[in-house]
């Protein structure tokens, strides 16, 4: 495992939080890890989670977005603490333990929870609230386009992906600031960043407050959109997370329009493309490493940026009321 070091430690954290006054060794909950990544430690001790965020994040900012979920507890998955600890060059923080979505069940697949928790967050206004950073998501974009051109520049499928880049507006690639008045957004919106709390069957919170902050609300939309332009998701169930992002007054799209829904793609074009390109990067990067040629879905997407690069321009993303 890429960080079994750090595992027994961070274990024994989330247990420390679990039963804060019972010694070591003395209940019979059982631990598991949930995920070990380089940028992503996850560990379950009972009813309690403990994660360890990617190394170089910065306190001040975990910190900040710590408090926003705090506040938000009918949206966010609430921490346990305030602020994040460290261990072994991280940073670590405690949650409660929530039912994650059943990946074998995709006819259960929350997009209804999604779209309306989405819209809520768009909405909640952050003014009043001190400093709140920037969503992180364009950031996150770029980097996997460095890293894409720094680990696979040979690989054929390389040129597409970053002719697709080349394409899009400068805050998309984080080289400028997001256009219009920001919103609350998550930052990095798929399925597995939903759960039930409580466990097992609580209502749907959002959980992964690591790319949370102020920004162009369409991104949040952007991944289901993309994956549905690339013919990975069916339109049905498109269809049932945009109906319920309008349905709950969402503010990244247009409302429906008298007689037909009003055109999202003006808003969702820009974060859509970018959203393609970072997930084709990715897999251009990881088919690189293991020498291995692209499966399906990955063929889908640099496809996609082959033809966003062949197209004009996309269009600017209206300014948020």
């Amino acid at each position: 495992m890429p960080n079994a070091p750090l595992l027994p430690d961070l274990t024994a954290r989330a247990r420390t939080v679990a039963h804060p006054s019972r010694p070591a060794g003395s209940c019979a909950c059982g631990s598991a890890t949930l995920t070990d990544r380089p940028d992503a430690t996850v560990v379950r001790h009972g009813d309690t989670v403990a994660k360890a965020h990617a190394p170089g994040t910065d306190p001040a900012d975990l910190t900040a977005r710590l408090a926003v979920a705090a506040r938000l507890p009918g949206l966010l998955l609430p921490p346990l603490g305030p602020t994040p600890a460290p261990l072994h060059g991280r940073l670590v923080t405690s949650w409660p333990y929530g039912t994650p979505v059943d990946p074998d069940d995709p006819e259960a697949a929350p997009w209804e929870a999604a779209g309306t928790l989405l819209a809520r967050l768009h909405r909640t206004p952050v003014a009043s609230w001190g400093t709140v950073p920037p969503m992180r998501g364009p950031e996150k974009a770029a980097r996997a386009v460095a890293v894409l051109r720094a680990a696979a520049l040979r690989h054929p499928a390389t040129g597409p992906v970053l002719t697709a880049w080349t394409t899009l507006p400068a805050w998309a690639r984080a080289e400028a600031p997001a256009p219009g008045a920001p919103a609350l957004c998550h930052g990095d919106l798929h399925l597995g960043q939903l759960v039930r709390h409580p466990a097992p069957d609580g209502p749907w919170r959002l959980i992964d407050v690591d790319d949370l902050g102020t920004g162009v609300p369409a991104w949040d939309l952007a991944r289901p959109a993309a994956w549905y332009a690339c013919g990975l998701l069916p339109p049905e169930d498109w269809l049932r997370f945009l109906t319920a992002y309008r349905a709950a007054d969402g503010p990244a799209v247009p409302p429906d329009a008298p007689g037909g829904h009003g055109d999202p793609w003006p808003a969702l074009d820009v974060p859509a493309r970018t959203l393609t390109v970072q997930s084709a990067a990715r897999a251009v990067t990881k088919a690189a490493a293991a020498g291995r040629p692209l499966d399906e879905v990955e063929r889908s997407l640099v496809d996609a940026c082959a033809r966003m690069g062949s197209l004009p321009p996309p269009l600017a993303v209206p300014a948020t009321p």
